[in-house]
C-alpha cells in the first residue's frame, strides 16, 4: 500500500470501494439496503508514518470531563514504525492531567469532513473493563455547530464486540452491539463507517456490512465532522463500561486511516 503512486492508489481505492460495497450488499441481510449510487470525490489515506500537523492535532492540556476519567496529553500520542499509538497511564498525574488520576491521548483532524467512507485499521487496548478504544466522527459547539457524532467503540470489558452509536444535535441513545468473532485487542482489523447523504449510516468490519441506521430510531447527523480517535477510562459509568482498575499502561494502536468523499 505504501509504495503505490497517488494515481494508482486512488484508482485502487475506487476499485476496492465498489468491490467492497458489492460484496457487502450480497452478504448482507435483507434489512440492510445499500444506496444505489455514490459519487466518489476527494479524500486521503494516512499511513501514520509520522505526525502530519497539516492534517492532525493532538489534544493537550484538558479533559472532556464527565464520564472521562483522564486528561488529554499530547505526549500520550506517538508514531513509530508506521503506527500511531495512544497510551493510557498515570504518568504525571494528577497535576499534569487536568486534575484527573489518569492521562491519555486524543488524535483529531484539523479539518471537518462530510458524507463519505471513514475507515481505520486498528487494534484496541487490552487489559480488562472500564475503557473505550475508539474511532469516530464528531463536531459540536466548539466548532460552532450542534453536537453530531458517529461512533465505533471497543469496550475493554469485552473486546470481542464493537459498539456503534450516533448523536444528532446532542441526542444519542442509538447504541447497537456487534459480535466480532475475534478479539479486537489481539490483532489489527478494519472498521469502516459509510455516511450517506441519502439517509443511511453503514458500519463495516473487515469489508463486511454488519449494521445500518436509516433514521428510524431518530434523525441522522448532517453537519461536517472531525475524524477522531481516543482511549479513555470511565468513571461513574460502571453499568456501561464496567469498573476500571488500573494495573499499568494500556495502549490502542492504529495502522492507517482512510477517508473517501461521497
Amino acid at each position: 500500500m505504501r509504495s503505490m503512486t497517488t494515481h494508482h492508489h486512488r484508482s485502487a481505492l475506487r476499485r476496492w470501494l465498489w468491490v467492497t460495497v458489492l460484496l457487502a450488499g450480497l452478504s448482507a441481510t435483507p434489512m440492510l439496503v445499500l444506496p444505489a449510487q455514490a459519487a466518489i470525490g476527494g479524500g486521503f489515506v494516512d499511513n501514520f508514518d509520522g505526525f502530519n500537523t497539516a492534517r492532525w492535532y493532538k489534544t493537550d492540556g484538558w479533559s472532556n470531563g464527565g464520564m472521562f476519567n483522564a486528561g488529554w496529553r499530547a505526549d500520550h500520542v506517538w508514531h513509530s514504525g508506521g503506527v500511531m499509538g495512544i497510551n493510557l497511564d498515570n504518568v504525571g498525574c494528577p497535576s499534569g492531567c487536568s486534575g484527573k488520576p489518569y492521562a491519555s491521548g486524543e488524535y483529531r483532524t484539523t479539518d471537518m469532513y462530510s458524507y463519505g467512507r471513514y475507515e481505520v485499521r486498528m487494534k484496541a487496548a487490552s487489559g480488562g473493563s472500564g475503557t473505550v478504544s475508539s474511532f469516530f466522527t464528531y463536531t459540536g459547539p466548539s466548532d460552532g455547530q450542534p453536537w453530531d457524532e458517529i461512533d465505533v467503540e471497543i469496550l475493554g470489558k469485552n473486546t470481542w464486540q464493537m459498539q456503534t452509536n450516533y448523536f444528532t444535535n446532542g441526542v444519542g441513545g442509538h447504541e447497537s452491539v456487534i459480535n466480532l468473532g475475534f478479539d479486537a485487542a489481539a490483532s489489527y482489523h478494519d472498521y469502516a463507517i459509510e455516511w450517506w447523504n441519502g439517509g443511511t449510516i453503514n458500519w463495516f468490519i473487515d469489508g463486511v456490512l454488519v449494521h445500518q441506521e436509516n433514521g428510524s430510531r431518530g434523525p441522522l447527523p448532517t453537519h461536517p465532522q472531525r475524524i477522531m480517535m481516543n482511549l479513555w477510562p470511565g468513571t461513574g459509568v460502571d453499568g456501561w463500561l464496567g469498573p476500571f482498575n488500573y494495573s499499568g499502561q494500556r495502549t490502542a494502536t492504529y495502522d492507517w486511516v482512510k477517508y473517501i468523499q461521497y
